[in-house]
């Protein structure tokens, strides 16, 4: 049964990545190579959280290396650079109910008048809006970092071999 949930998590990531990678026009081959690393990457994540324990944030931060990792030779298979396909891969990661927890929270720390309520608002946005902006930018390190690791290979992927 975890071995389904796994797979799902990596299906439908594989499908959010296609789309948030559509509206960019990419090159055909493009496709396969975000479909893959956003499913390894949101399934790294799955698996981090769920059966690991780990929180989301440093959850996110691993999930990020593995697909910076494996864009930069994919980079090389489709010959253009990884960015076009790793960013992407990272868009169905982002912590969509803790964003939107924060605004929540931002709505109800405006309309509430006791001061008890308040706090308790005041509460779940710092929680929240921390575990979202914590998340979101670890996960942009872990994606640029492989890239500035193996930076002169991550930018001769474009390059003609010939020359």
């Amino acid at each position: 049964m975890i071995a389904v949930d796994i797979i799902l998590d990596g299906a439908f990531a594989a499908l959010a990545g296609i789309g948030f990678m559509s509206i960019s026009n990419p090159p055909r081959m493009a496709y396969p190579a975000v479909a893959i690393l956003a499913a390894v990457g949101h399934s790294i994540r799955y698996c981090l959280m769920n059966l690991g324990g780990m929180p989301i944030s440093m959850a996110c931060l691993f999930a990020a290396l593995s697909i910076g990792f494996l864009a930069i030779p994919a980079a090389r298979v489709v010959r253009c650079p990884a960015e076009t396909f790793s960013f992407p891969s990272l868009l169905p990661m982002i912590p969509g109910m803790y964003a939107y927890r924060t605004v929540q929270a931002i709505v109800k720390c405006l309309q509430t008048v006791d001061e008890q309520q308040f706090m308790h608002w005041l509460y779940v946005l710092a929680y929240n809006g921390l575990t979202a902006l914590c998340a979101i930018m670890l996960m942009v390190i872990g994606v640029t970092v492989p890239i500035f690791i193996f930076k002169k290979y991550s930018f001769d992927v474009t390059r003609d071999p010939k020359k």
